[in-house]
């Protein structure tokens, strides 16, 4: 398979409900063909998210208590079920057309977890999957990277999270992933040390060109936003 063009834009700090907008703008204007595969890399301000498996059964706390250490709660659409976000951790959110994978689900999100694995072998974190449960790990209990997409009409939404390092706290206000007896672990904390988010983003971003064969042109917001008004404008 010969390399695409695609976009990748870069929002750095943002709230999960804003960019989640974006997302699904992004997601129809794919479908139209109005816009090439877009990737966005990101971090969030800290939120737990809801998956389409799970409920709030699986967070552990009070809502006042979650509303007085400002941390946000959304249930959304992606697979899985719950998990945190917050700054600290290098979300991807890839929408592309898996028509030019063989339509083939499976495949795309063992690719996302490839991604993970030679990230963070490249940062001399050995991980792997683990059977039946989405996500990359470093043992049989510490998750290093959670998993949730959904796909409509062959194009992609949502993604995965790498924890560099976050407020590792927060993740016990959940049951990560709703799996009782297993945690989540960062980068800094497995390595004993800082980690440069910087150099794993690049990292990623560069895993992420080689393992679906796109070359990501970065794209400004305003850009992008100006595309995206357009294409609605042509099904307006």
């Amino acid at each position: 398979m010969s390399h695409s063009q695609g976009y990748i834009l870069l929002p750095g700090l943002r709230a999960y409900d804003e960019m989640l907008v974006m997302q699904r703008r992004i997601n129809e204007a794919r479908r139209q063909g109005a816009i090439p595969d877009t990737v966005i890399f990101l971090e969030h301000y800290p939120c737990l998210t809801i998956g389409a498996k799970g409920g709030r059964d699986s967070i552990m706390v009070s809502s006042e208590l979650l509303n007085k250490q400002g941390i946000q709660v959304y249930e959304t659409d992606r697979g899985g079920d719950v998990t945190y976000h917050g700054p600290g951790q290098i979300v991807c959110y890839p929408i592309i057309d898996l028509h030019r994978y063989a339509c083939d689900v499976t495949t795309y999100a063992r690719n996302l977890e490839e991604m993970l694995i030679r990230t963070l072998d490249s940062f001399g974190i050995s991980a792997h999957r683990k059977e039946g449960f989405p996500g990359v790990w470093v043992d049989e209990k510490r998750k290093i990277a959670a998993q949730g997409i959904s796909v409509e009409r062959w194009v992609t939404m949502h993604g995965v999270a790498l924890n560099v390092c976050p407020d590792m706290v927060h993740f016990g206000l959940i049951i990560p992933c709703g799996l009782k007896g297993c945690g989540a672990v960062s980068m800094a904390d497995y390595l004993g040390h800082a980690v440069d988010t910087s150099a794993v983003l690049a990292e990623m971003i560069h895993q992420f060109s080689t393992l679906f064969e796109i070359e990501l042109e970065e794209i400004g917001e305003d850009k992008i936003k100006e595309l995206l008004d357009h294409a609605h404008d042509q099904t307006s």
